[in-house]
């Protein structure tokens, strides 16, 4: 969410995660259902009130998706089960919300306790343990269409 409302970096690989984050919400993200979390909206709302502003404006007509005892419970699979690190919990939760509401996709830059090849498979593992399908965990490149 930072990326899509945040002022160019000079850091030419998070300028580019940027730019490519932006390119996918004005040109491909009508062809999604797309949801946040109230997991998103606080991240969106924290740090300066400015930027928080550019952040949460750009999500606020998005339907949200609620947090259950179930998704708590299966976050907390994700963290015993050692596929996300206990401090990392909230990582595990946006993993657990889009798996327990059925979300085709998770869309991330979050590459070391969410979009991570090393993690895939336990993500996918627990999510099926507990009968949950898991989302595809991608970032915005490579959900991007190409005509």
């Amino acid at each position: 969410m930072s990326y899509l409302a945040s002022v160019p970096n000079r850091d030419v690989v998070i300028a580019a995660n940027q730019q490519i984050t932006r390119e996918w919400w004005d040109t491909d993200r009508d062809n999604f259902d797309v949801y946040v979390s109230q997991l998103v909206i606080s991240e969106a709302l924290a740090g300066d009130k400015v930027a928080a502003q550019r952040r949460f404006e750009s999500i606020a007509d998005l339907p949200a998706l609620t947090l259950t005892d179930a998704t708590l419970e299966l976050a907390q699979q994700l963290v015993n089960q050692k596929v996300v690190p206990g401090q990392y919990f909230e990582d595990a939760l946006h993993i657990a919300l889009a798996a327990y509401s059925g979300m085709d996709y998770l869309l991330t830059w979050n590459f070391k306790h969410i979009a991570n090849a090393r993690l895939r498979m336990g993500i996918e593992n627990v999510c099926r343990m507990a009968g949950y399908e898991p989302p595809t965990i991608c970032t915005p490149q490579e959900l991007l269409g190409k005509e």
